[in-house]
């Protein structure tokens, strides 16, 4: 049995990779600051013996003895981090160097949760691991994009310094029960406003795509990544290759949903990507991953949560 980190262990993604963890009958400390991670996340598992559930800011040391980290804390959504852009920047950057000094004193492993967006507004597509990518460092989701890029920077340099043992993942749109009904994301939005007849509210012209992955399945290649020898540093991307426009998410949701809502345009916002796509053959070849739930299957089970979310959020959805 093993100890094991989760950073943001309550959030969207810290909360399944807590379930899958104590189902492979580790030990688990989840922790978080609650910013955008939710205790009812972990309802189901808060009486589970061998989970544990701390309350802490990674931007400030913290000292404990485990076996492995999963550094996934951040806010992922562009309102949550940009709310506070100075701490996200903090929370990526600061965060990684006490993780990295954390596993350095340990000798243990560490995974850094990276995401799609170092590519910024890609101009290679689909975007291989192999891009350095598009990104304006002074726009407004600078602090989310360039805070990602410059973890990904120290986990390598500790790596080279220091021989911490990293896996950086690149993490593409990832959807599927426990995300916020306000988080701002484009696949909570349209559920959300399609569940109440609302308006689906469309950016741009709705030409953009993005690429999608259920949650289970995002786990299983953050899973996989980790039980890897220590040669294999990544990055890697990790997400669905299937592209679709933001016209097609909204028209599938509205027909899944059964909803009456009709479609509204606004300006797309400054740096918003036109297209994101991942290219996967380095999960197939060196994971043995690859998606298994695609995207229509994936929104019904993620609408079913939803409607269970309804009454505590009427009237406080975002749009």
């Amino acid at each position: 049995m093993k100890k094991i980190l989760i950073t943001g262990g309550a959030g969207f993604l810290g909360s399944h990779l807590c379930k899958k963890l104590l189902l492979e009958g580790n030990q688990v400390l989840a922790v978080d600051n609650f910013y955008t991670g939710r205790r009812d996340n972990l309802t189901d598992l808060l009486d589970h013996p061998n989970l544990e559930v701390l309350q802490h800011d990674i931007t400030t040391p913290l000292f404990v003895e485990v076996d492995e980290i999963y550094n996934l804390a951040s806010p992922a959504s562009p309102i949550h981090y940009q709310y506070d852009p100075v701490h996200t920047t903090k929370t990526s950057v600061l965060g990684a160097i006490h993780m990295l000094g954390l596993a350095k004193r340990l000798n243990i492993k560490i995974l850094q949760a990276s995401t799609s967006e170092v590519y910024g507004d890609p101009a290679v597509h689909p975007q291989p691991e192999s891009y350095w990518g598009n990104v304006n460092p002074i726009g407004p989701r600078a602090c989310y994009d360039e805070g990602k890029r410059c973890a990904e920077t120290l986990f390598f340099d500790y790596h080279r310094q220091h021989k911490v043992q990293i896996k950086v993942m690149r993490i593409f749109n990832t959807y599927g029960p426990h995300m916020q009904a306000n988080d701002g994301r484009v696949v909570s939005n349209f559920i959300m406003q399609a569940l109440h007849d609302q308006p689906i509210t469309i950016y741009g012209n709705g030409s953009q795509t993005r690429s999608f992955c259920y949650v289970e399945d995002l786990i299983e290649g953050m899973y996989a990544l980790m039980q890897t020898s220590k040669e294999v540093t990544g990055p890697i991307n990790i997400g669905n290759p299937g592209e679709f426009s933001m016209l097609e998410l909204a028209q599938t949701i509205i027909e899944l949903t059964g909803s009456k809502s009709e479609l509204v345009f606004k300006p797309l916002p400054q740096d918003d990507p036109k297209q994101r796509k991942p290219d996967i053959r380095q999960a197939q070849e060196v994971l043995g991953w690859e998606p298994k739930i695609n995207l229509r299957e994936g929104l019904e089970k993620t609408i079913a949560y939803f409607e269970t979310q309804i009454p505590e959020h009427i009237g406080k959805i975002v749009l």
